[in-house]
């Protein structure tokens, strides 16, 4: 069995100060490094939008940060401007060991937001994470990063559904905490068989 860690949007946008900040975000860099030698694999996602994504509030006139609205392929959170492409908001955090296996590209495309590092939000278009690792014989995955209860999840239950031993380590996650969206993506990891430590 090969073991891969899955470090999903450590970026300087999440982290304090950001566009989009989860609360303690870059206390879990030091963490992670530490974990980093102990895996077979490591693999880093990062957020890349282009400007004027659709997920953006900004548009959207008349919404605001964090309002719902109806995309073609379900309901989407309007999120503020972030990781934009070739920003310093989209980088990684600047302590973050970036020496990995493969850094995965997501929500590149303008009309399709992308949580999970495995699809885009349609739950069809496939990231190409899933051959990779097929092709490295990687069976088993451990995710790390930010948030918990958005890419981290959403990667977490898409990676339990293709059949990947998956466990999320908590300690080395943090939370936006939208409106009891934590306690939610818990419940449903741990309904997709995902163990959460």
């Amino acid at each position: 069995m090969t073991h891969a860690l899955l470090v999903i949007d450590v970026q300087n946008d999440f982290c304090p100060g950001g566009a989009l900040a989860v609360p303690g975000g870059d206390e879990i860099v030091a963490h992670i490094n530490a974990m980093m030698g102990d895996f077979d694999a490591v693999i880093l996602t990062q957020d890349w939008h282009p400007a004027g994504h659709s997920s953006f509030s900004t548009s959207h006139p008349g919404k605001n940060h964090y309002d719902m609205t109806e995309m073609p392929y379900g309901p989407q959170v309007l999120w503020p401007d972030h990781c934009v492409q070739g920003t310093q908001g989209a980088a990684f955090h600047p302590e973050l060991r970036t020496d990995g296996d493969l850094i995965i590209r997501k929500g590149f495309r303008s009309a399709i937001d992308s949580y999970s590092a495995f699809f885009e939000n349609d739950q069809s278009t496939p990231t190409g994470l899933e051959g990779y690792l097929r092709t490295r014989g990687i069976d088993k995955l451990t995710l790390v990063g930010l948030a918990t209860d958005f890419c981290v999840h959403f990667s977490a239950v898409d990676a339990a559904r293709l059949g990947f031993d998956v466990t999320v380590r908590m300690e080395a996650c943090r939370a936006i905490d939208l409106d009891g969206s934590l306690a939610a993506a818990e419940t449903a990891m741990q309904k997709a068989g995902v163990t959460l430590a």
